[in-house]
């Protein structure tokens, strides 16, 4: 079984990422089980970041590293928060958490209609063999939604609880593990970089 270091620190997207690599027959270790500093996430794209996030992994622990990065791209907003999801609701001290992300995305978006509420999660995912690998496996994964004016729950990662999936009828944080990992934008890129790699290593 193939070893893979999960670049994250994030414990949300490990309970997400981690039995796609299970189900793959990948063998999984956290980044946190050798360090716990974080690489910059500067890049201009969701792929740049995820690139560093992998390279960084790997060259710290000397082993095949996958990393994900991901946001809202919100059509009223023209495409934000995208690459900057995690601190969109930052104050002047630079800090925030995922409660004023949504708040200042619903105080954006004010009283428009659903229909001008349109918005996409979008994930880029990224394998390295090594740190210094000159042709990384990505993947880019998309799933479309519509953001409601008011959180639905009091739980959930980033803006699942605000993000409504009009073909399942409920949003992102009412789902199961299971039903999440059937269609979102994370385990679509990440699936995708796993069948390149099983492919690769044919």
């Amino acid at each position: 079984m193939s070893l893979i270091v999960l670049a994250t620190g994030n414990p949300f997207k490990v309970v997400e990422i981690e039995p796609l690599l299970t189900a793959a027959g990948f063998e999984t270790k956290l980044q946190t089980d050798f360090f716990l500093d974080e690489v910059v996430e500067d890049g201009l794209s969701f792929f740049e970041n995820a690139l560093k996030k992998a390279r960084f992994a790997s060259a710290r622990t000397g082993l095949p590293a996958l990393a994900d990065d991901s946001g809202l791209e919100i059509d009223a907003l023209n495409g934000a928060p995208g690459i900057y999801s995690a601190r969109y609701g930052c104050d002047h001290t630079g800090s925030t958490t995922e409660e004023k992300n949504m708040l200042q995305v619903l105080d954006n978006l004010g009283d428009l209609p659903y229909s001008q509420r349109k918005a996409r999660y979008t994930c880029a995912a990224v394998y390295v063999e090594h740190a210094d690998d000159p042709v990384p496996l990505m993947a880019i994964g998309h799933w479309y939604g519509e953001i409601l004016k008011e959180p639905k729950t009091t739980f959930g990662i980033g803006y699942d609880p605000i993000f409504w999936d009009p073909k399942h009828f409920r949003t992102a944080s009412q789902m199961t593990l299971e039903m999440k990992n059937s269609i979102s934008h994370r385990a679509q890129a990440v699936n995708q970089v796993l069948a390149q790699l099983k492919q690769k290593n044919l």
